[in-house]
């Protein structure tokens, strides 16, 4: 190599984008949400919860922008398991990972 040829370094793509600049699709819902698929949801919206950086709002697990993969599949979960937003938040603010979510009652059953 000369002393005069130049070398071009590319940047490392940031986390959740992939190299052709597309975004990480989303993880995709079990076929039907169980007890089991509940409480995965739970751990993953309180695990992944936002914080205040001086960057902005980031996840409090890995850093990266909030809401990451991860709080987003859960609270579809807990959606889809008929927890309302506001259920949700107060799941989070809580902190507990381990706290049990019953199935909403089902009327005449």
């Amino acid at each position: 190599m000369s002393s005069t040829a130049t070398r071009t370094v590319r940047p490392a793509a940031p986390l959740g984008v992939e190299e052709s600049g597309e975004t990480l699709r989303e993880i995709p819902l079990p076929p039907y949400i169980t007890g089991e698929d509940a409480q995965f949801a739970v751990r993953a919206v309180v695990v992944h919860a936002p914080r205040r950086w001086s960057g902005g709002t980031v996840c409090r697990n890995d850093a990266s922008p909030h809401p990451c993969r991860l709080h987003r599949w859960g609270r579809r979960v807990l959606t889809l398991r008929g927890l309302r937003s506001a259920e949700i938040d107060a799941l989070i603010e809580r902190g507990d990972p381990t706290v049990t979510v019953r199935p909403p009652a089902r009327p005449g059953a």
